[in-house]
């Protein structure tokens, strides 16, 4: 065997032996290779341009759509992930200066997270640029393309939605 040979990615292998893998693991396989691909490249993108992580660019995305701040709980159900996990992230962005915490004007024990007006800023034109990457990297799709990738994902997310609620095989 060549010492020097690439390691192939799941996709490819599935490819290559096609009788060995359902078209579902593949087309699954297929999906999973291309976000891989995509959240690397705006990972890249965000931290050599602005030196930020997709994480703190997320969170601010979250506070961007919230004008008026969210409880860390909202937070982090929208972001899919513990309160635990967001804690570091918005002491950091409380100490850059990007989001200030104010006490809940209805829980005296909550803490509101809202942006501050340099976070804002910042994100706006982090978000100005984010969106002309991802048109850059969707660039070789037609509208028609797009159109089409778009319909055939939404039944894609329906099937999903459907095994899971129906408690899979």
């Amino acid at each position: 065997m060549d010492d020097q040979a690439i390691p192939l990615d799941a996709e490819t292998k599935a490819v290559e032996m096609p009788e060995d893998h359902r078209e579902e693991l593949r087309l699954w396989l297929r999906l999973l290779t291309c976000t891989t691909l995509i959240e690397g490249e705006v990972r890249r993108r965000l931290r050599e341009r602005f030196d930020v992580t997709l994480p703190r660019f997320d969170l601010m995305a979250q506070l961007e759509k919230a004008p008026d701040g969210m409880m860390l709980s909202d937070l982090s159900k929208r972001m899919m992930v513990s309160n635990g996990n967001l804690t570091g992230l918005v002491e950091r962005l409380v100490a850059s200066g990007h989001i200030a915490r104010t006490v809940s004007p209805t829980d005296r024990r909550a803490m509101v997270i809202s942006l501050t007006d340099t976070g804002r800023a910042e994100f706006r034109a982090m978000a100005s640029e984010h969106e002309h990457w991802i048109a850059d990297l969707f660039g070789d799709l037609t509208p028609k393309d797009r159109n089409e990738l778009m319909r055939l994902l939404a039944k894609a997310k329906l099937s999903a939605r459907r095994a899971i609620a129906g408690g899979g095989p």
